[in-house]
């Protein structure tokens, strides 16, 4: 199992509790959707410095690696990428 975990800030001026509800929204219901992708979560942060944290869990590093360029995915980034500043993800086996 891979374990993805990203933390963004958004751009200043954005609401940022209506676009982490979007981005949570466009999201988190890829699960059975995405071939791999087993388990999503967004949430705002609160300490850190940064504004929401995305936790998910991919059956294996191929599945990762799929998720980022499949079709459903890259929809569901339309809805929400011009509201992201800065990401930070790191990724890792279990």
């Amino acid at each position: 199992m891979v374990k993805h975990i990203v933390v963004y800030t958004l751009k200043e001026g954005v609401n940022k509790p209506e676009a982490i509800e979007i981005i949570r929204s466009v999201l988190e219901p890829l699960v059975g959707v995405i071939p791999g992708l087993t388990h999503m979560e967004i949430r705002a942060t609160y300490q850190g410095g940064m504004d929401y944290a995305l936790y998910s869990e991919f059956e294996s590093k191929e599945a990762l690696a799929n998720y980022a360029q499949h079709p459903a995915h890259l929809a569901a980034k339309e809805h929400f990428w011009n509201f992201l500043n800065t990401r930070v993800a790191a990724d890792y086996e279990v």
